[in-house]
């Protein structure tokens, strides 16, 4: 795959699988999740204002999404270790998986040409999917904006 070419994934396909080692110290299959929904965020880094922000919104709406059968996924480029300390100080209750090598963000479509000042330079867009029991794509959401993001993905979960 050409590096920074947007994937596209299409609702109603299989999402594509991956396996990550988890913030817990075992390696995540996303086919694991079966008979479950699931929702992958993927941010940019732990321990950032605006990633905080979504995975502390992700947090408090942890519970609800436990009512509707939906496990929540966490990806970004840190290391499993640099999570572990994340999840401690936030209080987080779901897996965050480190993609260190951008190879899921490269699947997913999430791994970009970005610029800021003038620069460009390869990164992680803040992204969503939402995946059903079965293992499809129901919903994406691409670069997204932290403020009120959880409760159109919880919305959508309802919806399902």
């Amino acid at each position: 795959m050409e590096v920074g070419k947007l994937t596209e994934l299409k609702a109603g396909e299989p999402a594509p699988d991956f396996v990550l080692p988890a913030s817990n110290g075992e390696m995540v299959r996303l086919s694991d999740y079966r008979g479950s929904r699931v929702v992958i965020y993927f941010y940019p880094k732990d321990m950032t204002t605006a990633c905080t922000q979504q995975s502390c919104d992700f947090r408090d709406s942890n519970d609800e999404m436990l009512k509707y059968n939906t496990v929540i996924l966490g990806i970004s480029l840190d290391t499993v270790k640099t999570h572990q300390r994340f999840i401690e100080k936030k209080e987080l209750p779901f897996l965050l998986l480190a993609d260190t090598e951008h190879e899921v963000c490269e699947l997913y479509g999430v791994w970009q040409l970005k610029k800021l000042y003038g620069r460009e330079y390869m990164g992680l867009v803040r992204s969503t999917f939402l995946i059903d029991e079965k293992g499809k794509l129901v919903r994406e959401w691409r670069k997204v904006r932290v403020k009120g993001h959880t409760e159109q993905v919880l919305e959508a979960v309802r919806q399902l």
